[in-house]
């Protein structure tokens, strides 16, 4: 079966292969090098220097884990202009003060409201990178520069481009990213990701859920371990997709998405369809999803 989804994605053979491996125990050695490897090429990804914790739980998981671990904030801003901008508006509603920017799905982020919202109090901005609903990429480095003239702290949703466009942490001024395993990465569902700078730890909020209090991943970290007892076979998965991504390259996966996007666009176009994004001079398309609009005479049903 293609799946022709955001994800989860077809695996590759061996990822599923990898996946079937006999179980071994979580506390051993064996299991702190896979770790340990997960650990250093999830950095690549997501081009940080920081550490990456790895969260058995879906991605929504580390979107909680980082916005309860770093709520200590008097007012955090969320971007929306998708369905997981929505949740991430949501997530941060139980956890802080809110101001939610609301756009129409698939309309442009308008950096001038961003700017008022920081100087108006919003000591943290959270947002989408890539919008999975509506196809659009948000202009991370742009936001991260108006957030920093307010030292405000950046949270950067990126389940669905690292591993799949650039994500460019350190040099764009990101705090805290999040990913997920069943994306870009290629490995099934199940682990989340989260990248934490050190600057981010000023905002940390002790009064997290149990489970999601990533400072108990950064303290078992340092034996490369994890605070509690993880999905091994996703681990073993994933060790394997990572492996298929350094012998790739990280650039030649990107351009080869980047390539085939590109192709699914000219079709659409050239079949007189009409992307849904509303793009203007910062926004642009996504490196990995392209959603069309559904001609008015079809409907999903009839579509799927």
């Amino acid at each position: 079966m293609l799946l022709m989804i955001p994800g989860p994605v077809n695996l590759h053979e061996r990822v599923i292969r990898a996946m079937c491996r006999q179980m071994i125990g979580h506390r051993t050695e064996d299991f702190s090098q896979i770790l340990y490897f997960c650990y250093k090429n999830l950095k690549k990804v997501f081009g940080t220097k920081g550490d990456v914790f790895i969260i058995s739980g879906s991605g929504t998981a580390g979107l909680e884990a980082a916005i309860a671990s770093f709520s200590n904030v008097n007012k955090m801003l969320t971007i929306e202009n998708g369905k997981f901008g929505e949740r991430l508006g949501e997530i941060a509603s139980k956890y802080c003060n809110v101001h939610r920017i609301r756009y129409d799905w698939g309309k442009s982020i308008e950096l001038d409201d961003v700017e008022n919202a920081l100087s108006d109090g919003c000591d943290a901005v959270v947002f989408v990178h890539n919008e999975t609903s509506t196809g659009i990429l948000n202009p991370a480095k742009q936001i991260a520069k108006i957030a920093e003239k307010y030292n405000a702290l950046v949270i950067m949703d990126a389940i669905t481009s690292a591993g799949g466009d650039y994500v460019k942490m350190d040099e764009w001024g990101i705090h805290v990213t999040i990913a997920g395993s069943q994306k870009c990465i290629g490995a099934p569902p199940g682990l989340a990701f989260v990248a934490v700078s050190e600057e981010a730890w000023s905002f940390y909020n002790s009064k997290c859920p149990y489970y999601l209090d990533l400072a108990s991943y950064r303290k078992k970290l340092e034996d490369f371990q994890t605070p509690y007892t993880p999905a091994v076979p996703l681990f073993f998965a994933l060790e394997e997709a990572l492996r298929i991504i350094e012998e790739e390259g990280l650039e030649n996966r990107i351009q080869r998405h980047r390539i085939l996007n590109s192709s699914i666009r000219k079709w659409a176009l050239e079949a007189g369809l009409e992307l849904f994004p509303q793009l203007n001079r910062y926004s642009s398309y996504s490196n990995t999803i392209t959603a069309i609009k559904i001609p008015k005479k079809i409907s999903d049903r009839e579509l799927r």
